[in-house]
């Protein structure tokens, strides 16, 4: 099975999830001329419940069996490897990247499921500094993965990661010509991406999560947010040397509850580029999901509307 599908046809989407504490489920309608409207969300929560279970009730509950279905893989699930690009033919090219990565991996690779995302490099230069973004995940996993759904009669039609679902709601806010910085914190940790023209240019994870962002004591959070800060100005220093080409016009943060306005204040004070904090109701209509107006709710459910922002036109 690909990552990453190409095929244009009914591009309404049912993006999934399993995370550690449940299931989720989003739906994205687009209509021409208006903002990406949410119609459908979901969750399941563990509570004690085999997968089968909560995939039976979501089959049963949910519009999942009218629409296609991805499924967003969770940290730790898959790599996300960077590479020069290669001048070899579109047929040639994953068996080359095997080659490439084998390498980089600490299993075989022929036990490995590989797809890519192109990165354009310079467009003015005529491409110059393309690479590539190799997404490596075990052949067992993804099988394992595609079992549960199959006998669920929810077959899915591709997979997806949350660099991608990051990279969909960026590209929604971009500023023309420029480049945009976006970071974002689950249970699992960090993730800064920075996109521009909608395409996905770098990923970085932090190893710091949710619940240290939620410290309780002033000094412990400082401290953290130092070390968001300093990994902030690192990464995007070595992007800006990278891709001098491009300006990055802002940071974003996704909606993060209680501790969003003070982190944005704190990075607006120590970076060199504004800092914004994000309302997803300013880039989706959420009339169908009215409690999605909190912070810490869109907080919940960042990765899987990112997901299910997903199109099929030259993904990959």
């Amino acid at each position: 099975m690909r990552f990453f599908s190409k095929n244009n046809k009914n591009t309404e989407v049912m993006a999934i999830s399993i995370a550690q504490d449940g299931l989720y489920a989003a739906v994205i309608r687009r209509e021409p001329a208006a903002r990406p409207m949410l119609e459908f969300l979901s969750f399941y929560p563990i509570a004690g419940l085999a997968i089968p279970v909560l995939l039976e009730r979501l089959a049963k509950e949910t519009p999942a069996r009218e629409r296609r279905r991805s499924l967003c893989l969770q940290q730790g699930d898959y790599q996300v490897l960077a590479v020069d690009a290669m001048n070899v033919p579109s047929t040639e090219l994953k068996g080359a990247l095997q080659w490439r990565v084998k390498e980089m991996l600490d299993f075989p690779v022929s036990e490995a499921t590989l797809d890519y995302l192109h990165v354009p490099g310079d467009v003015s230069a005529g491409g110059r500094n393309q690479s590539l973004l190799v997404i490596v995940a075990k052949n067992q996993l993804i099988q394992q993965q595609q079992d549960l759904f199959q006998n669920a009669k929810l077959p899915l039609s591709f997979i997806d990661i949350p660099e991608a679902a990051q990279r969909n709601i960026s590209a929604c806010v971009e500023v023309a010509g420029r480049g945009l910085a976006m970071l974002s914190f689950d249970q699992s940790g960090g993730l800064l991406t920075v996109t521009f023209g909608g395409e996905l240019y770098l990923s970085r994870r932090l190893d710091l999560s949710l619940d240290q962002l939620n410290q309780q004591d002033e000094e412990s959070l400082r401290a953290v947010f130092e070390r968001v800060s300093l990994e902030l100005q690192r990464s995007l220093d070595h992007f800006d040397r990278q891709h001098n080409y491009i300006t990055t016009a802002k940071l974003v943060i996704s909606p993060l509850g209680k501790v969003g306005q003070p982190l944005q204040a704190f990075l607006a004070a120590n970076l060199y580029m504004p800092v914004e904090l994000m309302d997803l109701g300013d880039v989706i209509d959420l009339v169908k999901v009215p409690e999605l107006k909190e912070a810490d709710q869109q907080q919940k459910f960042f990765g899987i509307i990112g997901a299910a922002l997903r199109t099929d036109a030259g993904v990959a």
